[in-house]
């Protein structure tokens, strides 16, 4: 049996030699580093703890990095911790048209077959390992902008094993249509733990990790996997998202889609971040705020929207607007420092996140993030109204450079005191294990 075209068009793309053009690889670059500043941030996280116990049981020989600290565990298990360190405080990269943390899955995963095959002394040179990430952000991003559907499956998991698997493909010579089939077999999440706000989110991205380096090996190995991943009766676009996988390759190749993922500012959900960018830049005094209001697309809402409790637990806190609209007007910022039990039982901070809501502004495009407007006033009565048209941290709207190292010290002061410090200053280098 053969790929039906628009399959056959995404294997032949993904598996060709291509060089990246230099503003490509400087965001290649700079994306990795982010990634990887978070992921060291995120030790000892809520969650992370048991996510390391367990996948220390998994399998047997040291032979890959842990993301911030010095310990090595065999590929697959690396990869299942790194993938939910990069994305258990909501910090990672996001492309928003497709609605996928495109970094996520793909830098667990193909960092850790770069140390394997390091490891058997065959290290990977940097501009096919850079390729490599590009090409699998890429195609997890693609898969998310030919959906049309809302999200019901997680799909920074289900569209990302994809892209990971690709990546580690490349890197480990595995055949790249087995490998995309049996990751298929393996592509699971839902939008459930999303909805309770638990940590079970971020375990997605850590199976999706740990699976895509398990499909690469089983390929390699002779496993065959199924040929019609996506456009088969029972394929992708069948079950996980309705959608024409010809819109991502009709145009496949034309565009670097990793040079349009967007850096998060703020470690919460994504849909938070448009009113929390204008907030921090507005630095309103709380006790002068009457009323907070979001005017927002449905899935904005559905994402963000919650009910502030003194409860919460951190996962559900960073998908809860009214409470980190709070936290950004009482600290100018987002700590993850700041998501325990004593800041959740804080009055005053209950007090301004009760100022806050989300209305409805009449779109109805069920993956929509704009346009939003906040709209504010005063106990004096008066009223201002902002315009949001892009998302801080987005192409549109850019870190700025103080932004950018308002962000990697917050994650380094996060991180552990010995954390690789190449993390931070020469990704590529840490990426590759450079000394």
């Amino acid at each position: 049996m053969s790929a039906p075209a628009s399959t056959s068009k995404l294997l032949k793309w993904a598996g060709a030699q291509h060089t990246l053009p230099a503003n490509v690889r400087k965001d290649v670059i700079r994306l990795l580093g982010d990634t990887l500043a978070i992921g060291a941030a995120a030790v000892g996280a809520p969650g992370e703890p048991a996510i390391l116990q367990t996948a220390r049981s998994f399998g047997q020989g040291e032979e890959v990095r842990l993301i911030g600290t010095s310990e090595r565990l065999p590929a697959a298990s690396a990869a299942f911790v790194n993938g939910y360190r990069i994305h258990c405080l909501e910090w990672d990269g996001v492309h928003e048209p497709a609605v996928v943390h495109a970094m996520s899955v793909v830098i667990a995963a193909l960092g850790a077959v770069l140390d394997r095959r390091a490891a058997k002394g065959d290290p990977c040179e940097p501009e096919e390992a850079l390729v490599a990430l590009a090409i699998g952000v890429d195609v997890a991003s693609g898969l998310g902008i030919a959906a049309s559907s809302g999200l019901a499956f997680f799909r920074p998991a289900t569209a990302g094993i994809f892209g990971a698997t690709i990546a580690a493909a490349r890197i480990d010579k595995a055949p790249l249509a087995d490998a995309l089939g049996i990751a298929y077999s393996s592509a699971s999440g839902t939008m459930q733990p999303h909805v309770e706000g638990l940590a079970t989110l971020p375990f997605q991205i850590a199976n999706a990790a740990r699976a895509a380096v398990t499909a690469c090996d089983l390929a390699r190995a002779g496993f065959a996997g199924s040929k019609d991943p996506f456009e088969g009766e029972f394929g992708y676009f069948t079950l996980f998202d309705e959608g024409d996988l010809s819109i991502y390759t009709d145009t496949i190749g034309s565009v670097w889609r990793i040079s349009e993922v967007s850096t998060k500012p703020f470690p919460s959900g994504r849909a938070s971040h448009a009113a929390l960018g204008k907030l921090q830049e507005l630095a309103l005094d709380p006790a002068l705020v009457s009323k907070i209001e979001l005017a927002c697309p449905p899935l904005v809402r559905r994402l963000v929207e919650r009910v502030y409790s003194d409860t919460m637990t951190p996962a559900y806190a960073r998908l809860c607007l009214p409470w980190l609209a709070a936290l950004m007007l009482a600290d100018g910022r987002i700590d993850p420092r700041s998501f325990t039990a004593e800041h959740f039982a804080d009055s005053a901070l209950a007090q301004v996140a009760a100022k806050v809501d989300l209305v409805p502004d009449g779109n109805t495009d069920p993956n929509a993030l704009f346009p939003q407007e906040l709209r504010v006033t005063m106990i004096d009565g008066t009223s201002y109204t902002y315009p949001i048209a892009a998302t801080l941290g987005s192409q549109e709207n850019p870190l700025s450079a103080e932004q950018i190292k308002a962000k990697l010290g917050l994650a380094r002061d996060l991180a552990p005191p010995d954390a690789d410090a190449r993390i931070f200053l020469d990704p590529l280098a840490y990426f590759l294990d450079i000394q």
